[in-house]
Order: C-alpha cells, then sequence, then structure tokens
C-alpha cells in the first residue's frame, strides 16, 4: 500500500461523506435529496418570474435613461441655437451702432471741413 496513490481513497471517502450528509439533511428521502444537491451543484436558482422581470426592468429604465438623455441634448442644442441668434443679433446691432457713430463722424468732419475751408477762403478774398 506505500507504492500507491492516496487519491482515490480520499475523493471517494469525500463523496461518501457529501452523499451521507444529503441524505441525513432529507430525511432519507433519495428525490429531496436529488433535488438539493442539482440545486446546491448549479446554485441558487431565481424563481422562474424573477429573472424575466429583472430584464424588463433593466430595459425600462435604459429606455428611460436614454430618454433623459435625448431630452438634455436636445434641450442643449435649443439653447445653443437661441444663443447663436442672440450673438447674431447682437452683432447685428452692434454693427449698426459703429456705423451710425461712423457716419457722425463723417458729418462732423464734412461740417468742420466746410467751415475750415470758408474761413481760409475767406483770407484769400475769396467769400462765400
Amino acid at each position: 500500500m506505500s507504492s500507491k496513490s492516496r487519491l482515490p481513497l480520499a475523493v471517494g471517502l469525500t463523496a461518501a461523506g457529501g452523499i451521507g450528509y444529503y441524505l441525513y439533511r432529507a430525511g432519507g428521502e433519495t428525490k429531496i435529496t436529488q433535488k438539493k444537491a442539482e440545486t446546491d451543484t448549479h446554485g441558487k436558482s431565481e424563481p422562474p418570474g424573477r429573472v424575466e422581470e429583472a430584464r424588463k426592468d433593466a430595459e425600462k429604465y435604459g429606455a428611460q435613461a436614454g430618454a433623459k438623455v435625448d431630452s438634455a441634448v436636445n434641450k442643449t442644442q435649443a439653447e445653443l441655437q437661441k444663443a447663436a441668434a442672440d450673438a447674431e443679433a447682437y452683432a447685428k446691432e452692434a454693427r449698426s451702432s459703429a456705423l451710425k457713430k461712423v457716419d457722425e463722424f463723417d458729418k462732423k468732419v464734412e461740417a468742420e471741413a466746410s467751415k475750415a475751408k470758408s474761413g481760409i477762403s475767406s483770407w484769400f478774398g475769396g467769400g462765400k
């Protein structure tokens, strides 16, 4: 026995112990033991409708989040368009105001030039 591996013996004893545990917990009923062992090896299973319900909830919340993002994007685009329109209107107003000031300056310069011209002409004998 010294040259043989003890692994098969350990595996066999572990398996027998596991079977004994499940039989003991089920009160000796083999069908209950089998179902319990299957449940334990596959993990705790969710009730049949729970998985579908969770999937539907995830889709619903995903759609709501997508709608909120779309709403925020649309609102931002509307605000940007309004700001662009306001900036354009302000630029037109500023340009108009600047042109008006330039026209006023031109008229003033022309009036002053006219006065100066008549003053110089009067020096040399020309008069208006």
